[in-house]
């Protein structure tokens, strides 16, 4: 889930409506090559792993907010993303090809295009995180010989699929409801906030203009939590 804080309310936008809003971007852009199909899947559908978790999500138990995404157990998104990409590359294996790099990419920086980008408990499970990105690498030679393409073509819809990927995170976890904000510079592409979820991209990327998309997203009160105290009986 991707929690932002609202001041007496958590909205929350789970990966799932996440990646609906990366495979619309996708599915829009102008600038479509011969293998967009198998990428737009991969955009729609690279953060399916999060659909079980999501089922019964983490709540911190001290300040009642829902565990925000970069805070998940790391195991437990190992496991489910190893599943997402194996079920991926039973769809599409260039597909699954780009999700795996993905996934090893959230664990070296969108390798190195992205320096912030970490999960907080990655650290205290570095031998897993270790084993999971060197399995996905090992992998990558027998994935791009069984689809037959370059190391030039992946690396290059690699780019287009975190672009997708950034560019929904900027509505999940921004505040695009007030003006004001400076732009954002997403790889290659600067956002202006013109008014409230309206914003102009430049380059301007889509075949449609203007291009509009939705964004399922729920607004969460904040639980008050009743103060008890105990008396010896």
């Amino acid at each position: 889930m991707i929690v932002r804080d609202r001041g007496d309310g958590w909205q929350v936008v789970l990966q799932i409506d996440h990646e609906d809003l990366s495979g619309a971007f996708a599915g829009a852009w102008a600038d479509q090559g011969t293998r967009h199909g198998s990428l737009a899947i991969a955009a729609a559908r690279h953060d399916d792993g999060w659909a079980v978790w999501e089922r019964a999500p983490v709540v911190d138990a001290g300040s009642g907010k829902p565990v925000n995404f970069l805070d998940v157990d790391v195991s437990s998104h190992l496991a489910f993303y190893r599943a997402g990409i194996a079920a991926v590359t039973e769809h599409d294996p260039y597909a699954g090809l780009l999700v795996s790099m993905h996934g090893a990419g959230i664990y070296r920086q969108r390798y190195g295009r992205d320096p912030s980008l970490g999960l907080s408990r990655a650290a205290a499970a570095q031998k897993l995180v270790d084993d999971f990105v060197a399995e996905q690498e090992n992998g990558y030679d027998a994935r791009v010989a069984a689809v037959g393409v370059s190391d030039e073509e992946r690396w290059s819809d690699y780019e287009l699929l975190q672009l997708y990927d950034r560019l929904s995170l900027y509505f999940c976890m921004r505040d695009v409801e007030s003006d004001g904000a400076e732009p954002v510079e997403l790889q290659g592409h600067t956002l202006e906030l013109l008014s409230p979820w309206r914003v102009r991209m430049s380059p301007y990327p889509f075949a449609e203009s203007p291009a509009r998309f939705e964004l399922v997203r729920r607004v969460l009160p904040k639980a008050k939590h009743a103060e008890v105290l105990a008396t010896p009986a």
